[in-house]
């Protein structure tokens, strides 16, 4: 009997060996394609471990606020109390700034994931703790996930469905379960969950605009707020994570202030007048002309132009395809060789932009200029119809007018698309069938948005096209640009080394008539939910940058936006007090890892 038993124990202790390599292990981080690159322990790349810590650093906001709940569809939340920065809620996981898509342990302390990423476990490291001292635990972890599936943002209630089991397995290791483990994103995106405390959340109130001082794991808390004004971060001495090597380098100051200025104008001057110390340009024109303010001059404040390494996105004049007016792509395309990119660069912006010409522009992941590849032609075969041979061939690119501003050939190619598309030039207005004018309104939140829309209109005049440009104040612009009502604006989705999800929120199908999503274009194919369904499923950097360009070619076919621009490099302006590190991460300036000279 023991002789049996001896050989029946060494039989099973010589299976687990054989399964051993297929059983998943817990790490330190995890990357969406390939292994995370730093070792456990290490501190990011890109942060000054030594750096200084003390004194304030004031950033200038522009608009308002509303609530200090990030989360919630309701409302304009605060900067600073969410990510990026995580000011006063932490995720599970941090993502690295200087990889496509990494993350490594923060409130988890280990991540582990089966080969075919069916579900995650995360077990929390023991020394989390909020702010107020509580400790940081599977079942606030569990609240956090119910929570902003049922009432948060609709990215989180889409993203977190997608978990169809959730369960504490000690009150420090949290499982998540999959119903699809093709989605090989949805283990990161998890980790990615800000943990709110379950002591300190108000069930009832949460969906609502709320004023409430949270209660986080964060490096900082809440000091002051002036409703609308300014809000106030200071350090939380007993800060769970200070010795964390992660985070050694950032959140470097004692205090970190938002203060908040209505219009772009009002801003730029606070900056001029020393209210505020760090300043990201969105104008070339005030980036060449205007920075010769005496601060400048005498060294005070540091012009500081960083590389940007990550894909340059989208900027574009946005279709709401949900009016009839823009329900044709002809339309679509023909309004959009009315831009004269040329002529706007030269007289707006001194000749500082680009032309985009993908969602992805800059990048490996752009389709301009490149020939699809087999595996590209595989997964657009069966949408055919939806992309164009010359998007297919990588020979389209947005019209490259003549710099005039009164491009002939681009008016009688735009004229002879919306020909087709049942539109006629007459008596100098464009009419339909039933004699009804081609009208409609852009929707502006800016003085500089207004110029160029204003600009944009006048073009648009050569072909008797009118389109009535209104500026509204951000309260109301948010509030009608969440609900869908406007024909047309101009927005910029922003594009990562690694994306995923969030592109279905951008595009896709469910997304069109959910409000709050980021849908403004009303994009409703069933090819770009495919694109995006085998971009989440691929398993090697190849095949996901086969499918992101087959996305970005669906894209680019559909005409939904005019592409319009974007800037060669981040233009940073700071006061010289304020010093960063000398190494740029691959997604540009790090807020967190600045501090204040001594």
């Amino acid at each position: 009997m023991k002789h049996a038993n001896r050989l029946l124990t060494a039989l099973l202790f010589g299976l687990l060996i054989c399964l051993a390599p297929a059983l998943a292990a817990p790490k330190h981080g995890i990357a969406m394609h390939g292994d995370a690159a730093l070792p456990p322990n290490a501190p990011l790349p890109y942060a000054q471990p030594d750096a200084a810590k003390g004194g304030r650093i004031v950033f200038g906001a522009l608009g308002t606020f509303d609530t200090l709940n990030p989360y919630v569809v309701r409302g304009i939340a605060a900067h600073g109390i969410a990510a990026p920065m995580q000011l006063v809620y932490q995720t599970l996981m941090m993502r690295s700034a200087d990889e496509p898509f990494t993350l490594y342990g923060l409130l988890a302390e280990t991540i582990d994931v089966p080969d075919d990423r069916s579900s995650v476990t995360f077990r929390l490291n023991p020394k989390a703790r909020f702010s107020d001292g509580t400790k940081v635990t599977a079942d606030d972890v569990l609240f956090s996930w119910r929570m902003l599936k049922e009432k948060g943002k609709p990215n989180f209630r889409f993203y977190y469905a997608k978990a169809i089991k959730a369960e504490a397995l000690d009150p420090e290791t949290v499982r998540f379960t999959f119903a699809d483990s093709s989605d090989r994103e949805l283990p990161l995106i998890l980790g990615l969950m800000p943990i709110l405390s379950e002591k300190h959340t108000d069930i009832l109130k949460f969906g609502e605009t709320d004023l409430t001082i949270p209660v986080g794991s964060g490096p900082y808390v809440i000091a002051q707020i002036k409703p609308g004004d300014s809000i106030l971060f200071k350090r939380n001495q007993d800060f769970w994570a200070k010795d964390l090597p992660i985070l050694q380098g950032l959140y470097n100051p004692d205090e970190i202030r938002f203060d908040y200025f209505r219009d772009a104008n009002a801003l730029f001057e606070a900056f001029k007048g020393g209210h505020y110390d760090i300043r990201l340009e969105d104008s070339p024109t005030r980036w060449i002309s205007n920075y010769d303010f005496p601060a400048v001059l005498d060294g005070r404040v540091v012009k500081d132009p960083l590389p940007l390494g990550t894909p340059k996105g989208m900027t574009g004049f946005v279709f709401n395809t949900r009016k009839p007016i823009f329900a044709d792509i002809r339309v679509r395309e023909a309004l959009g060789l009315m831009f004269d990119f040329n002529w706007v660069n030269s007289h707006l912006f001194n000749g500082l932009y680009k032309r985009t010409d993908s969602y992805f522009a800059g990048s490996a992941l752009s389709s301009a200029g490149r020939a699809a590849n087999d595996r590209e032609r595989e997964l657009l075969a069966p949408f055919s119809k939806d992309v164009r041979a010359d998007i297919m061939a990588g020979q389209w690119k947005p019209f490259d007018a003549d710099g005039s501003g009164r491009d002939r050939l681009a008016a009688r190619e735009a004229l002879a698309l919306l020909q087709k598309a049942g539109w006629a030039l007459k008596d100098g207005v464009l009419q339909n069938a039933r004699g009804e004018p081609f009208s409609f309104e852009m929707l502006v939140i800016s003085r500089v948005q207004e110029r160029l829309a204003v600009n944009y209109a006048e073009m648009l005049k050569r072909i008797g096209v009118t389109m009535k440009v209104r500026l509204v104040d951000d309260v109301q612009y948010w509030r009608r640009v969440s609900g869908f009502d406007f024909d047309m604006i101009q927005f910029t989705w922003g594009a990562s080394p690694s994306p995923g999800n969030e592109q279905f929120n951008r595009w896709g199908v469910k997304s069109a008539e959910r409000e709050g999503s980021l849908n403004y274009a009303g994009a409703k194919n069933p090819a770009i939910d495919a694109m995006i369904d085998a971009m989440l499923q691929a398993k090697s950097r190849e095949d996901f940058t086969s499918a992101v360009r087959a996305l970005d070619r669906v894209l680019l076919s559909q005409f939904y936006v005019v592409p319009l621009f974007h800037a060669p490099e981040q233009w940073l302006a700071r006061t010289s007090r304020v010093k960063r590190p000398e190494k740029v991460p691959l997604f540009g300036f790090a807020p967190e890892t600045i501090w204040v000279a001594p």
